[in-house]
């Protein structure tokens, strides 16, 4: 028999090195359930189930602005079969109440929200809805996430960087919403419904020179 004599301080030692450990497990948890990211230019706190997912955010236009939405896609697809034939301001009510429950709406801009969210529901029902007016420059990369994908996106935002031209950037990852715009290859790049590039990253020179000639 191996017999061993513990000393209060070894005892010590031991619990206070399960209490860290069990503090590091609680803080890595909370890492993974929280986490906050700027969509839009607004904070949204996003508290991710256990099937949720990137996948879960959709991004509309909002106002001027392409902002990134939490859960619309289900609410919508919820919301559906039982106010299809509902008043506009009471789907846009409902739509907002729902979704403020995942995202941070600031009262300033609610009802810009509201129209967003609506103009949304009636496009899933394949309802008409009024033309988006374009607001300056729309950047598009279409790509998975691939090293490529995302270099394109960062030499884009380098060039912008250097040359103070504005646009709304952004990087669909969705393999089903790439499919949409028709590309054969990624990443892709599309400038004003333009598309300019598939399955390269072009040099900045030439990201440069598109950007121009689509800013007039």
């Amino acid at each position: 028999m191996d017999c061993r004599i513990v000393s209060p301080q070894s005892r010590k030692g031991r619990k206070e090195e399960l209490f860290f450990l069990l503090f590091v497990e609680r803080a890595e948890k909370q890492k993974k359930r929280t986490n906050l990211c700027a969509l839009g230019g607004f904070a949204v706190n996003k508290k991710w189930d256990k099937d949720m997912s990137q996948d879960d955010v959709t991004q509309i236009r909002v106002g001027n602005s392409s902002v990134g939405v939490i859960g619309l896609k289900p609410v919508i697809e919820d919301m559906a079969p039982g106010y299809a034939e509902k008043a506009d301001a009471e789907v846009g009510d409902e739509l907002l109440a729902r979704l403020s429950k995942k995202n941070y709406i600031p009262p300033t801009v609610q009802e810009e929200y509201r129209q967003a969210f609506l103009r949304e529901f009636k496009k899933f029902l394949g309802k008409p809805v009024e033309a988006e007016a374009p607001q300056g420059l729309e950047v598009k990369v279409l790509g998975p996430g691939c090293s490529q994908c995302d270099r394109l996106e960062q030499d884009l935002m380098a060039v912008m960087s250097e040359t103070g031209i504005v646009a709304d950037v952004q990087h669909i990852r969705d393999v089903k919403e790439i499919g949409t715009y028709g590309v054969m290859g990624t990443p892709a790049l599309i400038i004003n419904n333009t598309v300019k590039a598939v399955g390269k990253v072009p040099p900045k020179n030439k990201l440069k020179q598109w950007l121009e000639e689509a800013q007039g």
